[in-house]
């Protein structure tokens, strides 16, 4: 019998690298968002609206719907935020019933670790609007029995995050991070892909996913870029993200730079995949995949 799936957020990058997995796998595929996904059958929901879900005739929901981005601090940005990744989440699983739940969070969720790869049972504390409110929209989804994932930093081709982020702080020739150079986990989102589609069978848990092993960000970003990396002293650029954060406040736009990126680029932030690892599943995309795809 042929899995008939849910995928919510299907429009946009991971959500429709997914929707099409699951097609390619096999799988006839219904896609849940404001705009038609890549493949199926389209229905319309916006998650941060009190409408529910129409998942008549589904077996499985990946869910992967989420305001993202990381805004000016301010009860503005927070409502916005937690009508999408907690109420929409809340309407979600009321919808799904007895059905199979994959509910991709992020490792923003995390507090900030040392040096030593996170495990699941580290500390939440998100930082931001974004992490905060993944943090609370997992615990429902936890308690109603989801299977939760974890990827960090999720990138491939049509990534409108992480690598236009990347390339933003080339400047005259050269890119200039913050501090000394830091592993890093990143996601390809073949990985994540992949994992959506294993995990609908995992017992309920949350599993860090992410790439095979960590990358130095230096040299991610001078592949990505194609520039040397060139150091500031992170004083300089927290205070920079604080002087974008202002401004952002007054233009109701949002910053260039913020204290939390300057944190996601100096703090080595390695993801343990050892839980998603002994259900099955293997990463087997790296960036050097996809690097060699865009030259």
């Amino acid at each position: 019998m042929t899995a008939r799936i849910a995928v919510t957020g299907a429009s946009g990058f991971c959500g429709g690298v997914v929707a099409r997995t699951a097609a390619a796998a096999g799988a006839d595929v219904v896609c849940l968002g404001r705009r038609p996904g890549p493949v199926g059958e389209f229905r319309y929901w916006d998650a941060s609206r009190r409408t529910p879900p129409d998942l008549t005739g589904t077996d499985v929901v990946l869910h992967l719907a989420a305001a993202v981005g990381d805004p000016p601090p301010g009860r503005v940005a927070e409502a916005a935020f937690r009508a999408v990744n907690v109420d929409g989440a809340a309407r979600l699983l009321a919808a799904a019933g007895t059905r199979t739940v994959v509910w991709v969070s992020s490792a923003s969720v995390y507090a900030p670790a040392g040096p030593e790869p996170i495990r699941e049972d580290h500390p939440l504390a998100g930082t931001t609007a974004y992490g905060r409110t993944k943090a609370a929209g997992e615990r429902l989804a936890l308690a109603a029995g989801a299977v939760v994932l974890r990827p960090r930093a999720v990138y491939g081709h049509g990534d409108p995050h992480l690598l236009p982020r990347l390339r933003r702080v080339v400047r005259g020739g050269r890119a200039l991070l913050p501090g000394p150079d830091v592993p890093l986990s990143l996601t390809a989102v073949e990985n994540l892909a992949d994992a959506c589609l294993a995990a609908a069978g995992w017992p309920s848990a949350a599993y860090n996913i992410a790439d095979a092993g960590p990358y130095q960000r230096d040299r991610v970003v001078e592949a990505v870029c194609g520039v040397r990396v060139r150091h500031l002293p992170i004083p300089v650029a927290t205070a920079a993200a604080t002087m974008a954060t202002t401004l952002a406040r007054v233009t109701r736009r949002p910053p260039v730079l913020t204290r939390y990126a300057v944190e996601q680029l100096t703090n080595a932030v390695i993801l343990d995949v050892g839980r998603a690892r002994a259900q099955g599943w293997t990463p087997r995309r790296t960036l050097a995949d996809f690097l060699r795809e865009v030259r």
